[in-house]
């Protein structure tokens, strides 16, 4: 379990998907050029089975941006998509969004 005080540690802001597309070498992974307002950045989510690169053009959705660069099968990411898990056994996934148009780069909270 973790505390308030470290759910306060992480810094998850809206980023606008730029572009999409499927990482090489992989089945699962795509790699998202991601705006948020003040930097741009490469990460790299588990989605490709779920959606399409030209699904995600455009998409307004959270991410946890405070994370250490991690490599995954060769391409770095530098922060994680949040979705949601609708069956609870990776069956199907939902990617969170704001109701409303936000700029990239607010922070959630």
């Amino acid at each position: 379990m973790i505390t308030f005080e470290d759910f306060q540690k992480l810094d998850i802001r809206i980023g606008k998907i730029l572009k999409a597309e499927k990482a090489e070498g992989t089945d699962k992974l795509m790699k998202l050029q991601v705006d948020f307002g003040s930097e741009k950045r490469q990460i790299v989510a588990g989605i490709a089975e779920f959606y399409s690169p030209e699904e995600l053009i455009g998409k307004e959705c959270p991410f946890l941006f405070n994370l250490e660069p991690k490599n995954f099968k060769g391409h770095e990411s530098r922060g994680m998509i949040l979705a949601v898990d609708v069956e609870g056994d990776r069956s199907d996934c939902i990617l969170l969004h704001p109701n409303r148009k936000v700029k990239p780069g607010a922070k959630v909270v």
